[in-house]
């Protein structure tokens, strides 16, 4: 540890956690883009393509409570790097689906999907664990609105880039190549995650800042990365009534990002008759609304802290706001217009974005000997949308003879149940102490 200098290492980490998760959101969002040449190429049905959608969701959600407390049992650094080697090795292996002549593609479509979400269920409790371990509460909300941001960066980054393959190189290439990027983020998060009481290259001064303003510092020491699991602690989470508040606006929150991960651009391509290519650079749009909400919420959320506002209202505050502007995607059912679709569909993005603070608010709220555990059920209930809602608009437009409209509509309600959430289950947020069994 140098003991000159200021080295500012958490910026480095959590740039890296931003890369890498932009790399995790867009492997989730391939299907979509290689979905209509898929479906073009072999048969697959409307409530078909929602359910393989709905697959990774099933296994991300069972793999939320068993990934956390591997987290808490073994550190963040080698659960994190075994969960982003497999997914782009489960990314890469979906090109070949249609290879295996004596196995049904909806069927070896569903496990990889199933085998994708499975590898990913560590990362993002693996996040909020690595920006608790190193930033202090003061920055903790823009770190954490940082990585969550990465949902709209890889749209942003990858979403074009995907539109393009599809339509010039064909379905298989969109799955050929994110695999290889998520080899390429493995090695990078290898050279450079470290926990704070390991890392070679950060500063004595660094250190003791962000000890001194309540980075949990210790959390990957070798004594508190062998803890034994906890599994009784799971009872007392569930029985929190402020948590469950939080969890349910995070299922509802993170429905709103399903939509975008899975319907959108056929949404686009289906409803609005954009081609693969203009529907994949389309997306692009939203996507950097999002990205300037979720850091901007993030920022006044932080800013509101250090204004001296309570912890409860600095969170609370920009979340409200961010759902009721993301209720702006019900107005595309009322223009046939793309320039005011595409606008409707930024605002709307840029209001989720804003919204966003779930990971902020898990850092403040989660008790100290269980954040990985914690955060996995928080994931948990986020992600159930990611079953629910792919299966929930696939069955609407099957009947009601493919209405878009319907669909938006489906969507606009999670963030109503949101605002009610937070505003009249959470509570005043704070950190959960756990009774000792």
């Amino acid at each position: 540890m140098t003991d000159a200098r200021n080295s500012h290492i958490r910026f480095w980490i959590i740039a890296v956690l931003f890369i890498v998760s932009s790399i995790n959101y867009a492997s989730r969002a391939t299907l979509s883009f290689a979905a209509v040449p898929l479906s073009k190429e072999i048969s697959i049905s409307t409530i078909q393509l929602g359910y393989i959608f709905s697959a990774f969701g099933w296994s991300y959600v069972a793999g939320q409570i068993p990934g956390g407390a591997l987290l808490d049992r073994y550190g963040s650094r080698p659960i994190y790097l075994w969960s982003i080697t497999l997914w782009a090795v489960f990314t890469m292996a979906q090109a070949f689906v249609s290879s295996l002549a004596f196995i049904p593609v909806f069927i070896s479509l569903f496990a990889l999907r199933f085998a994708l979400g499975f590898a990913e269920s560590p990362s993002f409790p693996a996040n909020a664990r690595i920006v608790a371990n190193w930033f202090p509460h003061s920055e903790r909300g823009t770190a954490s609105a940082i990585f969550n941001a990465s949902q709209y960066f890889s749209l942003v980054a990858f979403a074009p880039m995907m539109g393009w393959l599809a339509q010039n190189y064909g379905w298989r290439s969109v799955f050929l190549a994110m695999g290889i990027i998520g080899l390429a983020g493995a090695a990078l998060f290898w050279a450079v995650v470290h926990s704070p009481s390991r890392h070679k290259a950060i500063s004595k001064r660094e250190y003791d800042y962000i000890e001194t303003n309540g980075a949990l510092v210790n959390l990957d020491r070798p004594a508190a990365a062998a803890q034994a699991i906890r599994w009784s602690s799971v009872g007392q989470l569930l029985a929190n009534r402020m948590l469950l508040g939080i969890y349910l606006a995070q299922y509802c929150i993170t429905a709103l990002t399903y939509f975008y991960a899975t319907w959108f651009p056929i949404y686009l391509i289906k409803a609005r008759h954009m081609s693969l290519a203009h529907a994949g650079l389309a997306s692009a749009g939203p996507a950097i609304a999002g990205f300037v909400g979720g850091v901007l919420g993030g920022i006044v959320s932080d800013l509101l802290l250090k204004k001296g506002v309570a912890l409860s209202p600095a969170r609370k505050i920009p979340i409200i706001i961010g759902l009721v502007i993301s209720c702006a995607i019900l107005l595309c059912n009322y223009t046939d217009s793309q320039v005011l679709i595409m606008t409707f569909m930024a605002v709307a993005f840029f209001g989720k974005g804003v919204a966003a603070l779930g990971w902020a608010v898990m850092s403040d709220a989660a008790p100290r000997e269980a954040t990985g555990l914690s955060g996995s059920i928080f994931n948990l209930f986020g992600n159930a949308a990611g079953i629910f809602t792919p299966i929930g608009i696939g069955y609407i437009l099957a009947a009601t003879d493919n209405n878009w409209n319907m669909a938006l509509l489906f969507v606009f309600a999670h963030s109503i149940v949101a605002m009610v959430s937070y505003l009249f289950i959470t509570g005043t947020i704070k950190r959960v102490v756990l009774r000792t069994v």
